[in-house]
């Protein structure tokens, strides 16, 4: 592959065997962190750039502006360093501090939001201060990505049928739910060209993405303190809801037991993959999308002395993991 950007060196192909999960059946997990910025959201950023170009909200002297927890950060900024636009990235302190860094190192302007909002989370308030600065800044332009269509179908036409055409069938998708643009671009390809294939959207406990009453939460990437408006809860079929504690156990185990660091994203999917394989019937093809790796997360997920400070029960040998909880739809 030669590209003439490094925002287009996007790799599909990638996945990783995880028959253990789902006992009896094929498991695999689609990694994304071979992509550039190291995750799967350099296919929204890419969007959300592009849709703004093309409908001439871009001028000599705009300055982009987004709200984010690290991946779309960093991956706007290898984009908007390549193109030459001024950028600032809204964050929280649940954002990695490698991931802040990086966005930095690209010339990214970030702030960092430490206000929680009434749902206990940053995102809402991250979101106002944006608000607050385009009303004092005219040549601010806001992407967007939790209204942005943009985003949804990047994933509809890039991860949704990459899925579909590297297998012969897919019994079941399980993929986490943020600002949910990679579920509904996945779910929307997917109802189309395989409508037999089981959606199963992955939140965490405390985000109120699909109603579930809020709370606080540490891990950056996973849930959300708002409904995001491109959310259309008709295209998935059941949402299994996991503790960050499960997140947290399901990325230490994979380390461990496959030599392989995820993402928080990465974890809580299998999580919730693990509960729900006593569901799953024997002989189904599965799929599960991993975001990123684990590489930001060192300080964080990987940290003992973190997670002791959280789950200390965690790091004590032969704990089982608790149970996720389910939310179907029939």
């Amino acid at each position: 592959m030669i590209a003439n950007e490094a925002h287009d060196l996007v790799v599909e192909d990638v996945f990783l065997r995880i028959d253990e999960y789902v006992p009896g059946s094929s498991g695999f997990l689609k990694i994304e962190a071979c992509n550039p910025a190291g995750s799967i959201k350099i296919k929204t950023a890419v969007a959300l750039v592009e849709e703004a170009e093309k409908a001439g909200c871009i001028r000599p002297r705009t300055r982009l502006i987004e709200s984010t927890s690290g991946n779309l950060g960093i991956a706007l900024s290898v984009i908007c360093a390549a193109k030459g636009y001024p950028l600032t990235c809204v964050t929280d302190p649940n954002t990695n501090a490698q991931s802040i860094r990086m966005m930095e190192a690209l010339g990214t302007e970030v702030v960092v939001i430490s206000r929680r909002d009434r749902n206990g989370g940053y995102l809402n308030s991250r979101i106002e201060y944006i608000r607050l600065r385009m009303l004092r800044d005219p040549t601010l332009h806001w992407l967007n990505q939790y209204a942005n269509p943009a985003g949804v179908e990047a994933h509809r036409a890039r991860t949704g049928r990459a899925v579909v055409e590297q297998f012969d069938r897919v019994d079941e998708l399980f993929i986490a739910a943020g600002t949910t643009g990679t579920l509904m671009g996945c779910a929307s390809y997917l109802r189309q060209h395989s409508p037999r294939t089981r959606i199963v959207a992955v939140d965490v406990e405390g985000s109120v993405i699909f109603g579930g009453p809020p709370g606080r939460r540490c891990v950056p990437g996973m849930g959300a303190s708002r409904r995001p408006e491109i959310l259309d809860e008709t295209l998935t079929d059941q949402v299994v809801v996991v503790s960050e504690a499960d997140t947290v156990q399901a990325c230490r185990a994979l380390a461990k037991e496959r030599g392989l660091l995820a993402g928080g994203s990465t974890g809580s999917v299998l999580a919730a993959l693990r509960r729900e394989s006593r569901r799953i019937p024997h002989g189904s093809v599965v799929v599960a999308i991993s975001p990123d790796l684990g590489m930001h997360y060192l300080d964080t997920i990987y940290d003992d002395e973190w997670v002791a400070r959280r789950w200390p029960h965690l790091l004590a040998a032969g704990t089982p993991a608790p149970a996720a909880k389910d939310v179907s739809r029939v």
